[in-house]
């Protein structure tokens, strides 16, 4: 779930977190499109205005606030008649299609997760919910754009919004196969270059090429989950790639994750680069990737890459904006962290900035290490705090950064 994903209608049609130029740390560009009353962020919409929003009242659901109504109602408002949703309808009075905005699945998927973790709006997630249904193709899978060929990122969005709305995505065969069939036919093989990572899309040859972005949103879409990931139990064996077997989603998941752990083993963090340039770390697909971690139960080989995004993420998220802030809120909610405590920044602070201020803050109890660092503080006392909540994922991919990266 990434920050990446809703810049996607620039290129290309890409991947999960990973479409915009986004992981570089870049001050917001002044908008094409005015910015409207209600919506988070202060850049060009244009291509990530649902996208943003979506994560941004997800997030503040997670920590336990209550989004303003006008940013609620912004997005909900952002709808096609027919339920899909664009990236960014400047006129709501005009049409979606033909000269007008396209919907698209990561949008529409992002919306749904974000209304339903609200409440409240049952009709426009209904018509929404169909619409994705609509849109799958013969191969299980889902592809940024009405009618497109499959990707991991937009089947794993997708999936995940699904089961976010209590749909029972697993079993879904629209028009053949099943969304875990899609993700199977693009998970690179064990024996292979990259293997139990997954492909955004084969290549012009039809061969799989490792994408961490891709395969970050797989693990999510394997295990049918959102961007929400609920801390748990960790699992105490780390995963090996095994292709013996059949390719259930649970292997699927397990081999993803295994290919994950040794991408981020070294320095804690992935890199990435645009055409041209240098590679450089990857805020938004490494936080990405503790959620993909967490939500498949490996939480102790999340810890790394959470500690480097606390000392290297804050300032990026700064000059990246709502969307980055929510991964980073996603990531901490996902290990069982504090995001009002991200290596001394308070991201649920710096996100409410960006936009309209919650209606109302409520409180939760620390958990794990948080509750812990409280019980220090005031010995047997019982410490309450704001913060600790609801939506992982982000992704999206992802996700969750900027989607520019992977998606046209």
């Amino acid at each position: 779930m990434n920050v990446r994903r809703s810049a996607a209608a620039l290129a290309a049609i890409g991947v999960l977190a990973a479409a915009a130029p986004a992981t570089a740390a870049t001050a917001a560009p002044s908008p094409k499109a005015a910015v409207p009353a209600g919506l988070f962020g202060k850049s060009d919409p244009t291509y990530d205005g649902v996208w943003r929003q979506s994560l941004a009242l997800l997030a503040q659901t997670t920590v336990g606030e209550r989004p303003a109504d006008p940013a609620v109602k912004w997005l909900a408002g952002q709808a096609c008649a027919d339920g899909g949703f664009a990236s960014f309808r400047a006129d709501t009075g005009k049409a979606c299609g033909g000269k007008g905005a396209q919907a698209d699945t990561n949008s529409t998927a992002a919306a749904i997760q974000a209304l339903t973790a609200v409440g409240g709006h049952d009709d426009v997630t209904g018509k929404a919910v169909a619409w994705l249904k609509k849109q799958q193709n013969k191969d299980g899978g889902w592809g940024y754009a009405p009618g497109g060929p499959s990707d991991t990122n937009s089947t794993s969005v997708v999936t995940g919004a699904l089961a976010a709305a209590g749909e029972k995505p697993a079993g879904l065969r629209g028009k053949g196969k099943t969304p875990g069939e899609a993700l199977a036919a693009l998970a690179v093989p064990c024996d292979e270059d990259g293997g139990g990572a997954l492909a955004y899309q084969p290549d012009k040859k039809g061969k799989l090429i490792a994408n961490e972005d891709a395969t970050a949103a797989g693990v999510l879409g394997a295990l049918g989950k959102g961007f929400v990931v609920e801390p748990g139990k960790a699992r105490a064996k780390a995963p090996a790639c095994t292709s013996d077997g059949k390719a259930t989603p649970a292997r699927l998941a397990d081999n993803a994750s295994a290919h994950l752990i040794g991408a981020v083993a070294k320095s804690g963090h992935l890199m990435s680069a645009l055409p041209g340039a240098e590679k450089q770390p990857d805020f938004g697909n490494t936080a990405d990737t503790v959620v993909a971690l967490a939500a498949n139960g490996w939480t102790g080989q999340a810890e790394a890459p959470y500690a480097w995004l606390e000392k290297n993420a804050a300032k990026w998220a700064e000059q990246s904006g709502p969307a980055a802030y929510a991964q980073l809120i996603l990531s901490a909610h996902a290990v069982g962290a504090d995001p009002r405590d991200f290596g001394g920044t308070d991201l649920v602070r710096g996100l409410d900035k960006l936009g309209p201020a919650p209606a109302k803050a409520a409180t939760a109890k620390p958990s794990g290490a948080a509750e812990e660092k409280a019980t220090e503080k005031s010995g047997n006392s019982v410490w309450w705090i704001i913060g600790v909540g609801l939506v992982a994922g982000i992704g999206v991919g992802f996700l969750f950064s900027g989607r520019k990266k992977n998606r046209p």
